[in-house]
């Protein structure tokens, strides 16, 4: 069970765009804008297309990972797909402070296939980012990609296939372990190690739950119904949980989640995601974001829920079960975290009752 959503969910339409040049952009001249008082966004128009609906949009929201993002904009160079079909890609720069200016100026020009919009938010956080790039998506398809995989050259047309083949309002991808920047793959006898989201139900299209944010699509028709993402969640907000909430939102509003197997992406191996003491903190955030929107019973599930845990970690450790052992400190961590972020924010509440 997901649990319920606690309370009305703030997602505010991002404000009017603000549209420049590319050669602002390349110099980051926001003066004018800042002036204004507005959250700066910029617009460039990569490829000279001119198109006022597309068969696809692609919405991928960076921060800070220069050296990733360039890795899959040459992944969608290799992309096939018949001149039919109709793509944009958006992406996002979410207030970037290294060199991701310059490889998003260097792709100027350089992209013949589909239309290159760069757009910047400098509001902090991933749903921040995924609302400015929906807000100007014209695609039929909405297709939601991180800057820290690769494609297979077959994702673009396996995602828009897998709508004319089911009934899915929406589509879970593939993600696979990648390799390191020196081209090493993952052992696989230490997935759960290397804390990477990897999603693979299997080799059929079935039906399935939620979405992770690395790899998924929703038809357009799903957003005007269900909306922004959550702002207070995701990376640069409270850490996690902005695709796994919108999951909710989707089936509540009555439309229904697919998986396919054949819209791989293969995601990248960071030695800094390495190891137990990443994974402690990644899951701890993971039950802080949950606490934001779940109104779990403390007493009648989250406790009994961390007691059960605690128990099997002593077994699985005694057992010699390392991976298992490593799976299950991370569901203890997202307890404590669940119930670190419920006790905060009730905290907070009481704070500005008595002020």
């Amino acid at each position: 069970m997901a649990g319920n959503i606690a309370g009305p969910v703030f997602c505010p339409q991002p404000p009017a765009m603000l549209v420049f040049d590319s050669a602002s952009y390349c110099k980051g001249e926001d003066l004018f804008a800042r002036s204004q008082g507005h959250h700066v966004s910029m617009t460039v128009l990569l490829g000279g297309f001119n198109i006022d609906t597309f068969d696809i949009s692609v919405i991928v929201p960076t921060f800070n990972r220069a050296a990733s993002l360039q890795r899959l904009l040459a992944s969608f160079d290799a992309l096939r797909s018949p001149n039919s079909i109709t793509v944009e890609i958006l992406v996002v720069d979410n207030g970037s402070t290294d060199n991701t200016a310059s490889v998003l100026a260097q792709a100027i020009g350089a992209c013949a296939k589909f239309s290159l919009k760069v757009l910047r938010e400098d509001r902090q956080g991933k749903s921040n980012a995924l609302n400015r790039g929906l807000s100007h998506a014209q695609g039929k398809i909405l297709l939601v990609v991180d800057d820290d995989v690769v494609v297979h050259p077959q994702w673009l047309v396996q995602h828009l296939d897998s709508y004319k083949l089911t009934s899915f309002d929406a589509m879970q991808g593939r993600v696979l372990p990648g390799v390191d920047v020196d081209g090493r793959p993952a052992d696989s006898h230490k997935l759960r190690e290397y804390n990477i989201p990897i999603v693979d139900y299997g080799e059929t299209i079935r039906e399935c739950r939620g979405l992770t944010g690395t790899n998924m699509s929703f038809k357009q028709e799903v957003f005007a119904k269900v909306g922004w993402f959550d702002a207070r969640l995701g990376p640069g907000a409270a850490g996690f949980s902005e695709d796994t909430q919108y999951s909710i939102r989707i089936r509540e509003a009555g439309f229904k989640i697919g998986y396919t197997p054949h819209a791989v992406v293969y995601h990248e191996l960071s030695p800094a995601r390495y190891g137990r003491e990443y994974n402690r903190k990644v899951e701890y955030q993971k039950g802080v974001s949950r606490s934001v929107y779940r109104t779990d019973s403390i007493l009648l599930r989250v406790l009994p829920n961390l007691a059960a845990n605690c128990i099997r970690y002593a077994v699985y450790r005694f057992l010699g079960r390392a991976q298992k052992a490593y799976k299950t400190e991370g569901r203890i961590m997202k307890s404590w975290g669940y119930l670190a972020g419920k006790i905060r924010r009730r905290q907070l509440v009481n704070f500005h009752r008595e002020n």
